[in-house]
């Protein structure tokens, strides 16, 4: 399953930036009016990969394919408009595209450069100078009970607070409760922001905070390892 994933995954990234496709002018025109469905292709979802992108979702590359990281891309846009979360384009979704609203800031205070986590919404901000750089989808701790085969038992939560990047692990992580990819740490080596193949539209995770697996590939590169601010919020 991992290597299907990396197979699916792998689109040209450039180096200390998010893809070219995703730093379009935000006056790019709203999507197509008829509802996408997650498998299409064709111009209209060229047209909805354009808006995303200028608006700092990242649908991967523009090649008009409704495909695992554009649908990813929809949720998290759904996600920040309070939508449904739906595989699918929705007419309420089509007209906040033409007329959205931004994320809710959650400190300003900690720095013009900045990671903020909405546990509320499951969305990740990525801040550069006070202005959006990223929006991700994310799955969170899932508040389950669960017992680490290293020992000890707890509950799957994500901490909230205010906390810093501390270190990056390139690549599959071994953990004592599974893989991460490319985590970035803000809580010793326990808590980390990383990629995982499963990250679905509801909290699973055991307390990390999951990025899909396109974001994971160039997220570490937009961030101050170590140092940078890591907000998050319920």
């Amino acid at each position: 399953m991992r290597r299907l994933w990396m197979s699916l995954l792998l689109v040209p990234l450039i180096a200390m930036a998010i893809p070219t496709a995703a730093l379009a002018s935000p006056s790019a025109p709203a999507a197509a009016t008829r509802t996408l469905q997650a498998g299409m292709k064709g111009s209209a979802v060229k047209t909805l990969q354009r808006r995303l992108a200028a608006l700092k979702y990242y649908p991967g590359s523009i090649d008009g394919q409704l495909g695992t990281s554009t649908l990813e891309a929809v949720w998290a846009f759904q996600e920040v408009q309070g939508l449904p979360g739906h595989d699918y384009v929705s007419s309420a979704m089509q007209q906040a595209l033409a007329h959205p609203r931004a994320p809710k800031v959650l400190d300003r205070g900690a720095g013009a450069n900045r990671i903020e986590v909405n546990l509320g919404i499951e969305v990740l901000v990525l801040y550069r100078g006070n202005k959006i750089q990223l929006i991700s989808h994310i799955s969170s701790g899932g508040g389950y009970y669960y017992c680490s085969p290293g020992g000890g038992c707890g509950y799957a939560v994500t901490p909230a607070g205010n906390f810093k990047t501390l270190v990056f692990m390139p690549g599959w992580v071994q953990v004592p409760l599974g893989e991460m990819y490319n985590p970035v740490f803000f809580i010793g080596t326990a808590f980390a922001i990383h990629g995982e193949t499963y990250v679905p539209l509801a909290p699973v995770s055991h307390g990390c905070v999951r990025i899909p697996m396109d974001v994971a590939a160039f997220f570490y590169k937009l961030v101050r390892i170590p140092g940078e601010p890591v907000i998050i919020r319920r």
